[in-house]
């Protein structure tokens, strides 16, 4: 069920106050709670972290907002202390990693199978191999430091399979910009997606830099911080394809937007009563978020709000498996590489030549991410092995 976000007003600013123990709920749990219940927190920890960043940003930009973005940030903050606390603590770092890639795999094939822009689409598209293959190398880091299955915390919902090769995801800057949508014509789906792919991309980084200090393997930290190269790219390249002409405004009501979508598509999914309730809560706190600044673009440029944003807000986000449209995407376009703002097939153009120096340079004493999967396919039983009984496992055939 849509929104109706021109009628729906939701809980005035001036009444959403939050104490200690509000911030500081129970926890999901890590095994019990169904896979899309981490999926759903930790989209909407991407969301709240992407608007205190944001309004941040904005505030060294604009004296005159300066009051009204400090209004709303606390909350958003508050909001976001909220969302992290509902990690348990019996979650490791690298569980949550890949609760991460889990996200960014299920939730933008979510939104590439919906993207009106054809351009746009691909640009998801081309993310979600890169991702692939980033959840298939922290599966098999979790396999060699904890021997561990990643299907205990994947619960099989996400195929772990080599996507294109991390070692080979390096480029120059300049081809990791891409095409923008134009806001004068882009569809208002297509700008709210555009927004949620920056978040979550931007906490998959953040998660990236995050997990390597904690992990005592030398090739383990040299992991995360080969896939925190790449995740820094694919922030540039999100932010790429966002009108740069928008004006601070605009931004900020299109994340106020993205806000209540993502919040009311959790809210409609969660199977956890207890987080159900407090989506429904956050819905009704980012309606109001979303009006407070409706008002102050109004006033400030003249315009109507929906202008920008469309009156109904489009269909909820499906937390469901992915799995047969990312084969699809992995084998028709497994070969897309960049070519300045461009994304072309290999057997088209071959690879960009700035790129490739790029890469021997970085890889020229190896890739860490290849080291890490060295003999690692995933297979029922096998994180019952240690890393070199695994190694010798692959040595004699027996791990195809």
């Amino acid at each position: 069920m849509s929104l109706d976000i021109r009628r729906e007003r939701g809980t005035p600013l001036e009444r959403q106050a939050l104490d200690w123990k509000d911030l500081v709920r129970v926890p999901y749990s890590k095994l019990d709670d169904e896979a899309f219940t981490r999926v759903r927190v930790l989209l909407l920890t991407a969301v709240e972290a992407e608007a205190v960043r944001f309004q941040h940003a904005a505030a060294r930009m604009d004296r005159d907002l300066q009051g009204e973005l400090a209004r709303v940030r606390r909350i958003e903050h508050f909001q976001h202390t909220q969302l992290v606390c509902l990690t348990p603590p019996d979650q490791s770092a690298l569980e949550t990693a890949l609760g991460v890639e889990q996200l960014l795999l299920e939730v933008t094939a979510e939104l590439a199978r919906r993207e009106p822009d054809p351009g746009l689409a691909k640009v998801q598209r081309f993310g979600l191999l890169e991702h692939l293959d980033h959840l298939f190398r922290y599966a098999a880091l979790h396999d060699r430091l904890e021997g561990q299955d990643a299907n205990d915390i994947l619960q099989s919902e996400t195929d772990i399979t080599p996507g294109r090769p991390t070692p080979a995801q390096h480029r120059h800057p300049l081809d990791d910009l891409r095409h923008p949508y134009d806001r004068r014509t882009a569809a208002p789906a297509s700008r709210l997606h555009a927004y949620t792919l920056l978040s979550m991309e931007h906490l998959s980084l953040d998660s990236s830099v995050a997990l390597g200090p904690q992990l005592a393997d030398p090739v383990a930290r040299q992991l995360c911080a080969e896939l925190a190269a790449v995740e820094e790219q694919h922030v540039t390249q999100a932010e790429s394809v966002i009108d740069a002409d928008e004006t601070w405004l605009e931004k900020w009501l299109l994340h106020e937007g993205m806000e209540v979508w993502c919040a009311h598509s959790c809210a409609v999914s969660e199977s956890n009563p207890r987080l159900r309730a407090l989506w429904e809560r956050r819905v009704e706190e980012e309606l109001g978020h979303l009006h407070f600044v409706a008002d102050l673009f109004q006033r400030h440029e003249n315009r109507d709000a929906f202008e920008v944003l469309p009156e109904t807000l489009p269909a909820p986000l499906r937390f469901e498996e992915h799995r047969s449209y990312l084969r699809k995407v992995l084998q028709e376009e497994h070969d897309l590489r960049p070519h300045g703002e461009d994304l072309r097939s290999l057997s088209q153009s071959g690879d960009s030549a700035r790129s490739i120096a790029v890469r021997e340079r970085l890889n020229q004493q190896g890739s860490p991410s290849d080291a890490v999967a060295a003999g690692y396919r995933w297979r029922p039983g096998t994180e019952l092995l240690t890393s070199a009984q695994s190694a010798r496992a692959a040595m004699e055939g027996r791990l195809q």
